[in-house]
């Protein structure tokens, strides 16, 4: 059982092959034998997970398993305390009632964050802020969806952190196979996943 974390940059699909030209995984790493563990569409940057092991994919997207994905959203204007807590709750979507979600609205965005190209488009009199927001789903666009139905679309997304392991210092197009002493973790989480 092997894992691999890699920092997918903006504009890259989440597969090893494509048929019309767009960058793949495959500009930036030979993986054969594994398989993202979910999905971060191709506008959206940030972790991936791959995996060798068919069953730790599937405990990592499937909701029953109660797996936390964290990501920093960018989105037009200030939400409102009132626009938060409906995603705190859980806001119906075209597929159903979403599953309470962890919100916080952040003062600024994370000096981590390195710049994108290209850059998000900027309006002089639209107002942009980022949320930190960790949810257990994997739906198609979800968090795109989710913060457009309280009326603030999202102009970036990045995914940090999916259950114990996070971007750290990986920048965008790096990545790193998961050490021996990190595999610890991944048993653990396994084990406890299993309970």
């Amino acid at each position: 059982m092997r894992l691999i974390l890699l920092n997918k940059p903006y504009y890259v699909l989440t597969r090893f092959v494509t048929d019309d030209g767009r960058p793949t995984l495959s500009n930036y790493l030979s993986a054969p034998g594994f398989h993202p563990a979910g999905r971060l569409d191709y506008a959206s940057e940030g972790l991936m997970l791959l995996t060798d092991h068919g069953q730790l994919q599937a405990r990592l997207t499937q909701p029953s398993w109660k797996v936390y994905k964290t990501y920093y959203v960018q989105v037009e204007k200030i939400p409102t305390e009132d626009a938060l807590n409906k995603l705190r709750k859980g806001i119906m979507l075209s597929d159903g009632m979403t599953k309470p979600a962890k919100i916080e609205l952040l003062e600024r965005a994370p000096l981590w964050i390195w710049p994108r190209d290209p850059p998000i488009r900027m309006r002089k009199l639209i107002p942009t802020s980022w949320i930190k927001i960790s949810i257990m789903e994997g739906r198609n666009r979800q968090i795109r969806r989710m913060t457009a139905a309280i009326g603030h679309p999202t102009l970036r997304l990045i995914r940090w952190s999916v259950g114990p392991w996070t971007l750290d210092h990986l920048k965008p197009g790096e990545w790193r196979e998961v050490n021996p002493t990190e595999f610890v973790k991944l048993l653990t989480f396994i084990r406890n996943k299993a309970r």
